[in-house]
């Protein structure tokens, strides 16, 4: 059996195990004595500790193999001076997905109108948000002032712009440089063979997530939020099946399908994981070694999507917004809901990519049109199992990005995509053509 095949069954088992565990202790059905020990020793207990260690696994790596690949490609394509050509496409088309996302998301809410009706619902828990950054703040906090610290705290976008500058200088420095650059080459094959190491225990980390994120949420809070919940879903999977699948057809020409096919593993990741950054691993390599991605392009849109990409997160944003409207009957007119689209796709860029965290920067947005905070209090129920398909939706997006623009700069392998099912004559042409690109980058 495959790591794939093992994922996925372990995924449907850790759901399956979760309904059963949250209806037992909701039903009693097996008696306070079972049910205590199913809270304190499976949930709360062994299945707890397993899927919490495997997450802490998966962070481990986020930082070294974040750091160790981009220094690698910024240095490779550096060369060729190709680093300021990718970096623009690629946040150009991160800036659009996260543009199409929330304006889809507004468009969905507004035609459905998940908060009418819901005018006198209370919010069962206060919600204290964190001050949320401004903008300028955030634009700033993107520059290091002490590499190591942001290291140390895991600010992705501080050890990007650290890694960038880091590889720029090493293709301008000569014979050291070259040692340099084969030292980090070897350090980044280590890396990715630690990577490989943890994917064994995958299938058992990703089990143990499920069954007690599953047992914990229950079906209470989707059947009070049931409309809102709905919509966020509906929208999600526009954005991630149709959105997705147009752009990389109009801009690749590429078969949407065979994507979605092959980056099952790592929306597998995401879902259970509920963090784009902890799923960098498992989508760099897919990306690289399924779809075909040189690891010179991929080494530096799969960090900075996970950072900046997060249209899942600008979905939410989009539907909680007009529903916190709607629920209050405050009408923000159009200039508003602008508003909301133009300081959404702003604050993406800010946006970390670990669980939860959106329900900040909704803040945020709902500060920008002067709705008032404590709505968020009423969408927290539902939000847990929301991002983690929104997770899933975020990641896609960074691999859909990536292929575009490997493709477009001649470091992408048709043959990995299509498995080699594909017109030879065509197939003969894009490796010449991909051969001249790199030559002459």
């Amino acid at each position: 059996m495959g790591l794939t095949t093992k994922i996925v069954l372990a995924m449907l088992l850790g759901i399956v195990v979760g309904v059963l565990f949250n209806f037992f202790e909701t039903s009693q059905v097996l008696g306070a004595g079972i049910t205590g020990f199913i809270n304190n020793y499976l949930t709360e207990g062994l299945f707890d500790i397993i899927g919490r260690i495997f997450i802490a696994s998966l962070k481990l790596m986020v930082v070294p193999l974040v750091l160790v690949s981009l220094i690698c490609g910024a240095c490779a394509l550096s060369e060729g001076s190709r680093v300021g050509v990718l970096a623009g496409k690629t946040l150009a088309l991160y800036l659009l997905t996260t543009a199409a996302a929330i304006s889809l998301a507004l468009m969905l809410a507004l035609v459905f109108q998940p908060g009418v009706g819901m005018e006198g619902v209370q919010a069962a828990v206060a919600f204290e948000p964190k001050p949320s950054p401004s903008l300028s703040q955030v634009l700033v906090d993107i520059f290091p002032s002490n590499p190591v610290d942001a290291m140390a705290k895991g600010n992705m976008l501080q050890i990007i712009v650290f890694a960038l500058l880091m590889g720029y200088a090493i293709a301008r420095c000569g014979e050291p440089g070259r040692r340099m650059a084969s030292f980090f080459n070897d350090l980044n094959e280590v890396i990715m063979r630690m990577v490989g190491v943890l994917m064994v225990f995958a299938p058992y980390g990703v089990f143990a997530l499920l069954a007690t994120k599953i047992s914990q949420l229950g079906t209470e809070a989707i059947f009070q939020l049931g409309k809102y919940f709905l919509v966020v879903l509906l929208a999600l999977a526009l954005h991630g099946l149709g959105v997705y699948s147009l752009l990389l057809k109009l801009f690749s020409g590429l078969s949407p399908l065979e994507l979605l096919k092959k980056m099952r593993p790592a929306m597998v990741f995401a879902f259970s994981t509920s963090s784009s950054a902890a799923t960098i691993p498992v989508t760099l390599s897919t990306v690289e070694k399924r779809l075909g991605v040189d690891n010179k392009v991929a080494a530096f849109t799969v960090p900075l999507g996970a950072t900046v990409n997060m249209d899942g997160t600008a979905i939410m944003q989009g539907v909680a917004t007009a529903f916190i409207a709607q629920m209050y009957g405050i009408d923000i007119g159009l200039s508003g809901y602008l508003t909301v689209i133009l300081t959404a796709t702003l604050a993406s860029i800010g946006t970390a990519g670990v669980p939860g965290v959106g329900l900040i920067m909704l803040a945020m947005v709902l500060q920008q049109v002067g709705l008032p905070l404590e709505g968020i209090a009423i969408v927290m129920g539902v939000d847990r199992l929301l991002d983690m398909v929104r997770t899933v939706v975020n990641i896609t997006g960074d691999s859909v990005v990536t292929t575009i623009v490997a493709k477009s700069e001649g470091y992408f392998s048709k043959e990995v995509y299509y498995d080699g099912n594909y017109d030879s004559v065509a197939s003969s042409a894009d490796g010449n053509n991909s051969a001249a690109e790199r030559t002459s980058g």
